[in-house]
């Protein structure tokens, strides 16, 4: 009697198994199809580099050009540079890089609490702060409503 329950049980177990295994092939090959898609093994193919980089400088030359001086020298020197929001006003620092770089500052300038919002898709980080510089100066609230909120951990001594 309990040798015929494990062998059930075995037996379930196995099939399961198999139809997790073949769902999560099934998964896998629709991924492989995607448009867009940066294959892992193409980072070792030449130029796939060289591509990568050349489009992080037009990125960065893009967000350049619609800093303000003020902001472009202090990008240029701490590679953050502050925003002011358009509806409360309240000053933002966006760091350099893709996710979870915005930090709401107190009225001393020191980092209050982290924010994450970023545009759909992949794209360099001087595409995406330059996202999100417009959106905290355009749109403010809007920006606020999709920001995913973090604690921020800073060593003020160095700011």
């Amino acid at each position: 009697m309990f040798r015929q329950l494990l062998r059930t049980a075995n037996e379930r177990l196995r099939l399961f198994l198999s139809e997790r295994g073949r769902r999560a092939r099934v998964i896998r090959d629709s991924l492989r199809r995607q448009r867009g898609r940066i294959e892992p093994s193409s980072r070792f193919v030449s130029g796939f580099r060289h591509a990568y980089f050349e489009s992080e400088a037009r990125g960065l030359e893009l967000l350049k050009e619609w800093l303000s001086p003020e902001q472009f020298a202090q990008y240029d020197a701490k590679s953050y540079f502050e925003v002011t929001g358009c509806h409360s006003g309240k000053r933002y620092r966006i760091c350099h890089g893709t996710s979870m770089n915005i930090y709401e500052l107190d009225g001393a300038g020191r980092p209050r609490v982290g924010l994450c919002f970023v545009p759909k898709g992949y794209l360099v980080s001087g595409d995406v702060m330059l996202a999100q510089k417009i959106a905290l100066e355009t749109d403010e609230r809007r920006a606020l409503t999709v920001a995913n909120r973090f604690f921020s951990c800073f060593d003020y001594s160095s700011y």
